[in-house]
C-alpha cells in the first residue's frame, strides 16, 4: 500500500477521481496523477496558508477572491468601468461615481488606489457565486493577475477545497 493512502486528502481525491472515470486509461507514457490537497486555510491567518501551486486553483473555491482587491486607474480602464477621457479627470470624481455605482468601497487619494467593492459575504463583486470563477477574467486587475506573488503572504494562497456535492 502506498504510504499516502491513509492520508484523508489522498483518499478524498482518489474517490473523487474514481467517481468521474468509468474506464481508466492505461498508458506507459503518463503514470496516474496523484493530487495531494492541503488542509483548508484560514483567510485571516496567513500562517495557515498553503505554498502556492497553480494546480490547486482547480480544486479551490476561490478563497483569494475574498481578499480586498486594490486597483489602479489602468485596471479600471482594462475592466471597462472607466474610459481614457474620464481618466484625465480628477480621480476623486471618478471614485465618487464608482462608489455610487457600487463598484468600489474606498479610494486612497494619496496614491490613487481604489479598493473594489465586495458582496455581503466578502466575495469580490466579480466572482460568480455558483461557479466560483471570475466573471471578468480576461480583464481582471493586476492584483488578481499577480496573486499570489503579491499580497499578504507572497508565494502562498488561502486554499480551501471545493465542497463536494
Amino acid at each position: 500500500m502506498h504510504r499516502d493512502c491513509a492520508n484523508p486528502f489522498f483518499m478524498l481525491v482518489t474517490q473523487s477521481l474514481r467517481s468521474r472515470v468509468s474506464h481508466p486509461i492505461k498508458t506507459k507514457k503518463h503514470p496516474p496523477i496523484i493530487i495531494m490537497l492541503p488542509p483548508d486555510s484560514s483567510i485571516e491567518q496567513t500562517s495557515t496558508w498553503t505554498k502556492y501551486n497553480r494546480r490547486l486553483c482547480d480544486q479551490c473555491q476561490g478563497t483569494c477572491c475574498s481578499l480586498a482587491v486594490e486597483v489602479k486607474a489602468s485596471d479600471l480602464l482594462r475592466m471597462e468601468v472607466t474610459d481614457q477621457f474620464e481618466l484625465e479627470e480628477n480621480p476623486k470624481k471618478i471614485a465618487k461615481r464608482l462608489k455610487k455605482e457600487g463598484l468600489i468601497e474606498h479610494f486612497r487619494q494619496k496614491d490613487g488606489i481604489f479598493t473594489l467593492a465586495r458582496m455581503a459575504n466578502g466575495d469580490c463583486i466579480y466572482l460568480h457565486p455558483k461557479t466560483r470563477r471570475c466573471t471578468i477574467y480576461p480583464q481582471r486587475p493586476d492584483t488578481c493577475r499577480n496573486h499570489p506573488q503579491v499580497g499578504p503572504r507572497p508565494g502562498y494562497c488561502a486554499f480551501k477545497a471545493k465542497s463536494t456535492p
